[in-house]
C-alpha cells in the first residue's frame, strides 16, 4: 500500500508546535472538534467511510496523519513520516536530518499534551490553507522494517522533545541558531583534524598512485594474454571444424566401404565354391555352399541399382552357370533318394526322418532358383508315395481279409426261424460260432483298444485266430491314421506344402484312399451284422477324436465320408430285423413251450447291445429305432402267447419272456432306460394276472365268496344275509387242504418259470394274496351271528405266515 508523504514546510509557528505536541491520542479529539475542517479531507482521503469520532477510531495511524496533513491542521508533522520512507535509487538519507533539527534537547517525560493550549489554532490553520503542497506517494513495500518502526515511534519522541524545549522558555528559533553554531564548530573541528592528517593522506595518495601504475601494467599484460587466448580459441574452433569434417568424411567412407565390401562379397565367386558345386558330392558342406550361392543370386535381383553394375555383369554369367549346375546336381540326387522309397520292405517313415529331412534345404533352393525342377521333384515324390502307399495298403487289406470271421448273413435276423425248412436251407449252427450275432459280449472291448497298434497279419495268421470285421476295420484305420499323420507332417516340414497330402492319398488313379474305398465297397454291401456296423460307427467317432487331439485335419473329410456310408447300411440292416419281427410267421415260430422264446432272446440281446453302445452318444435316431423294435416285439409276444389254449399258459409265457428281457437288459448295464421300464411294467401286470389265476385254481370258492360277499355287513339287513351254513363249507374245505394246495402251487411255479428268482417272487406274491383273502374271510365270519362256532375250524394267521416263510426259504 502506498504511504503518503508531505513536503517539508519550515513554518515553525507556535500553533504548529502546539498541534504537534498533542500526540496521537489528542489528535482524534482535535479532528472531532474541527469536524467542519476534517470531514471534507477525510472524504477525499478515505472515500465511502463514515466521519465522526466513531469512524476515526478504526482508521490507522498513517491515515490519521494523512487526514491531518490534508486538513492543514498537522502541517508540521511531516518529519514524523519522512523517517518512515527509504527512497531507493535517489538517496540513502531521509529528507530531513532529525539530529540537526532536534539538537541536544532533553525530553521531559512528565510533559503531556494536556498542558498545551489550543487557543488561536483554528485561525492559524485557516491561514495555512492557501499554502501549496503536493503529497508524495511512495510504495509501502520500499519502506524498511527499521524505518517503519522509527516512523511509528518518532511522533511521540518529538512531541516530548519540543515540549521540553518550550518548557525552558527558549524559543524554537533561538534553539535553532544554537544548533547551527554547534554544527559550524563541529565543521571547523573536522577541518583541523583533516589538516593534521595531511601527511598521511599524501602518503596514501602516493601509494594509491603506485598501485594504479602496477594495476595498469597488469592490465596491459592481461590484455595481451586475452588477445593470445582469443587467437588460440579461434585456432581451436578451426581445428574443431576440420575434425568434424574429417569425421563426417570418415563415416561416409566407412559406410561406402561396408556397402562396397558387401557388394564385392555378394557377387564374387570363390574358386572353392565353384569346386564344391561342380565336383563335390551332395552333403552338408554342399548345402552350406548352396546357401552362399542362393544369397549371391538373390543379391543380384534385390537392388535394381546393382543390376547396372559392370562388375555384376562380369560375374552374372558365372553365377548362372553355377545355378544351373547346382539345380541339375541336386535334382539327380533327390530323384535317387526318392527311388529308394520304392524298395520292398523299406520303412518309409524312418527313411523320411533320418535321410530326406537332412536335405530339406535343397527343396528350398529349388523353390527359389529352379522352380521347374522343384515341380518335377514334387511330382516324382507324389507319384512314388502314391504307388508305394497304395501297394502297402492293398497288401495289408489282403492279409486282413484272411483273418476275417463271418458273423452274420442275410438270414441272421431276429425274426427268422432257424430250423431247416428245405433241402438247400441251412440249419441252425452251433451257438459257439454264432453267439456274437445279436449279443455284444466281448466285442465291446474294441472301443477300449482304439489306440492299440494295428494288427500284424502274419503273426495273427500264425496263431490261426479269426477276428470280427470291426477288429480288422479298427486296425486298418489305425494304420491309415498313423501313416497319414506322418506323411502330412513330413510334407509340411520337407516341402512346406500341406496340400501335397491330398495329392498323395487322394490323387488321380490308384491311391491309398481309393484302395481302401474299393475294399470297403465290397465289404459293406455284404455286411448284415448290425452290432458290427454300430461298432464301426463308434470306432470312426473315436478316430475323429484322436485326429482332433493330434491337431491334424488331413483325414477329416475321409472319416466323414466313411461315417456317412456306415449309417445308411446300419439303418438298412436294422430295418431288416424290424421287418423280420413284423412279418414273422407265427405258426412257424410257435413252440408248445412256455419258456423264453429264442426270437425274444435275440431281441433282448440285440437291444441291450445297441443301448449299451448308445450310452455315451445319446443318438436320438437310434433310440427311435429301438422304440419301433420294442413295439414290434410286443405285438409278436402277444401273438405267440395267443397260440396257447389256456389263459394261464399264455400268462406264464409272457412272464417268462418279459423276465428274460429284463434280465438281459440288466446284465448289459444299468442303461435300459424307458425300454426296461416298459417291460418291468408288463411283467408286473402279468404277474398279478397269474397270481389270481393260480389262486382261483386252488381256492376258487374262497376267492369268489370274498369278492362277492366278503364286503357285506350282516347288520345292515340285506335281502340275503350271510349265514353260517354258507360260510362253514368254505372254512372246512380250506382247513382240510390248504397246506396241500400251497404245495401244489409251489410245484406249479417251479415247473412253469425258468427263472427261479422270478418264480420265488411270484409264489411269494400268490401266498401273500392268499393271506389277504383269508384275512377278509375271517373278518367276515366275525360279523356273522354265531360265527364264533366256526373258530375251531379256522386256520390261524400265524400258521399261514409260517408256511409262507417256509416256502420262501426253499428258493
Amino acid at each position: 500500500m502506498p504511504c503518503l508523504i508531505t513536503p517539508p514546510q519550515f513554518n515553525r509557528s507556535h500553533a504548529h508546535i502546539r498541534l504537534l505536541l498533542l500526540g496521537v491520542g489528542r489528535l482524534e479529539t482535535i479532528c472531532i472538534r474541527s469536524q467542519r475542517h476534517v470531514e471534507p479531507r477525510m472524504e477525499k482521503c478515505c472515500p465511502g467511510r463514515e466521519t465522526g469520532a466513531k469512524s476515526l477510531k478504526v482508521i490507522g495511524l498513517n491515515q490519521l496523519l494523512t487526514i491531518a496533513v490534508q486538513c492543514r491542521s498537522v502541517e508540521s508533522c511531516w518529519f514524523a513520516q519522512v523517517a518512515m520512507v527509504e527512497v531507493a535509487g535517489n538517496t540513502s538519507k531521509p529528507f530531513l536530518d532529525l539530529g540537526s533539527f532536534v539538537g541536544d534537547l532533553n525530553v521531559d517525560d512528565e510533559t503531556t499534551s494536556d498542558d498545551i493550549s489550543l487557543e488561536g489554532l483554528e485561525e492559524e490553520l485557516q491561514e495555512c490553507q492557501a499554502d501549496d503542497f503536493t503529497p508524495i506517494f511512495i510504495p509501502f513495500e520500499r519502506i524498511g522494517l527499521g524505518t517503519l518502526i522509527l516512523g511509528l515511534y518518532l511522533p511521540y519522541l518529538y512531541a516530548k522533545v519540543v515540549a521540553n524545549i518550550l518548557s525552558k522558555g527558549t524559543t524554537l528559533r533561538e534553539y535553532t541558531k544554537g544548533v547551527e553554531n554547534n554544527l559550524r564548530q563541529v565543521e571547523l573541528d573536522s577541518i583541523q583534524d583533516y589538516i593534521k592528517e595531511s601527511d598521511n593522506l599524501v602518503s596514501l595518495h602516493d601509494q594509491i598512485r603506485d598501485c594504479d601504475m602496477i594495476l595498469s601494467q597488469m592490465e596491459t599484460l592481461l590484455s595481451g594474454f586475452q588477445a593470445e587466448i582469443g587467437s588460440i580459441s579461434s585456432d581451436i574452433k578451426i581445428l574443431q571444424e576440420k575434425s568434424m569434417d574429417m569425421g563426417l568424411r570418415l563415416k561416409n567412407r566407412k559406410v561406402a566401404e561396408s556397402k562396397l565390401a558387401k557388394f564385392v562379397e555378394d557377387i564374387i565367386v570363390p574358386p572353392r565354391m565353384i569346386d564344391i558345386i561342380v565336383d563335390e558330392e551332395v552333403n552338408e558342406e554342399y548345402m552350406r555352399t548352396l546357401e552362399i550361392l542362393s544369397k549371391k543370386l538373390k543379391c543380384a535381383d534385390a537392388d535394381p541399382t546393382v543390376k547396372t553394375s559392370k562388375a555384376l555383369k562380369d560375374v552374372q554369367p558365372e553365377l548362372e552357370k553355377l545355378r544351373q549346375k547346382a539345380v541339375s546336381k541336386v535334382f539327380d540326387f533327390m530323384v535317387q533318394k526318392l527311388y529308394a522309397l520304392r524298395k520292398p520292405k523299406t520303412n518309409i517313415q524312418i527313411l523320411q526322418q533320418s535321410v530326406l529331412l537332412k536335405y530339406k534345404y535343397i527343396l528350398s533352393f529349388l523353390k527359389e532358383h529352379g522352380k521347374e525342377v522343384y515341380l518335377e521333384v514334387r511330382a516324382a515324390y507324389i507319384d512314388t508315395m502314391n504307388k508305394v502307399l497304395s501297394a502297402q495298403f492293398r497288401a495289408y487289406i489282403q492279409a486282413l481279409e484272411k483273418l476275417q470271421l463271418d458273423i452274420a448273413t442275410s438270414n441272421d435276423l431276429i425274426g427268422v426261424e432257424t430250423r431247416s425248412t428245405g433241402l438247400f436251407s441251412r440249419g441252425r449252427e452251433p451257438l459257439k460260432n454264432r453267439s456274437a450275432v445279436f449279443a455284444l459280449g466281448e466285442r465291446i472291448n474294441i472301443l477300449k483298444e482304439i489306440d492299440e497298434p494295428p494288427l500284424i497279419p502274419h503273426i495273427a495268421e500264425a496263431s490261426s485266430k479269426k477276428y470280427p470285421y470291426e477288429v480288422l476295420f479298427r486296425s486298418l484305420h489305425k494304420l491309415l491314421m498313423d501313416t497319414a499323420s506322418s506323411e502330412y507332417l513330413f510334407c509340411d516340414d520337407f516341402f512346406g506344402e500341406q496340400t501335397m497330402f491330398h495329392d498323395i492319398f487322394a490323387g488321380m488313379g490308384s491311391s491309398p484312399f481309393s484302395v481302401i474305398d474299393e475294399h470297403f465297397g465290397t465289404i459293406l454291401p455284404n455286411s448284415f451284422d448290425a452290432i458290427g456296423l454300430m461298432l464301426m460307427i463308434r470306432i470312426i467317432h473315436q478316430h475323429q477324436l484322436v485326429m482332433s487331439r493330434r491337431r491334424i485335419p488331413c483325414l477329416d473329410s475321409y472319416l466323414d465320408k466313411v461315417n456317412i456310408a456306415l449309417w445308411p447300411r446300419f439303418k438298412m440292416v436294422f430295418d431288416l430285423h424290424l421287418h423280420s419281427l413284423r412279418n414273422a410267421n407265427i405258426r412257424t415260430l410257435w413252440e408248445d413251450d412256455v419258456h423264453p422264446h429264442y426270437v425274444i432272446r435275440r431281441y433282448a440281446e440285440f437291444s441291450a447291445s445297441l443301448i449299451h453302445l448308445n450310452v455315451e452318444y445319446k443318438d436320438g435316431q437310434l433310440e427311435l429305432n429301438l422304440e419301433r423294435l420294442k413295439m414290434a416285439v410286443d405285438d409278436l409276444l402277444v401273438k405267440l402267447s395267443q397260440m396257447f389254449a389256456k389263459q394261464k399258459l399264455q400268462t406264464v409265457f409272457l412272464i417268462n419272456n418279459y423276465d428274460m428281457i429284463i434280465s438281459v437288459l440288466k446284465e448289459a448295464g444299468p442303461d435300459g432306460g424307458k425300454i426296461q421300464q416298459h417291460f418291468e411294467e408288463l411283467l408286473k401286470n402279468n404277474t398279478a394276472i397269474f397270481v389270481e389265476e393260480l389262486l382261483l385254481e386252488h381256492f376258487n370258492d374262497l376267492i369268489k365268496f370274498v369278492k362277492t360277499r366278503g364286503s357285506e355287513d350282516p347288520s345292515t339287513g340285506t335281502e340275503r344275509p350271510i349265514t353260517i351254513a354258507e360260510v362253514e363249507p368254505i372254512v372246512k374245505d380250506f382247513a382240510s387242504r390248504w397246506k396241500a394246495a400251497i404245495e401244489l402251487m409251489h410245484n406249479d411255479v417251479i415247473t412253469s418259470f425258468s427263472n427261479f428268482l422270478c418264480g420265488m417272487d411270484i409264489l411269494r406274491a400268490a401266498l401273500t394274496q392268499l393271506l389277504l383273502y383269508y384275512t377278509r374271510l375271517s373278518d367276515c365270519i366275525k360279523r356273522i351271528n354265531g360265527g364264533s362256532t366256526l373258530n375251531k375250524d379256522l386256520v390261524s394267521i400265524s400258521s399261514i405266515m409260517y408256511e409262507i416263510r417256509k416256502y420262501s426259504r426253499t428258493f
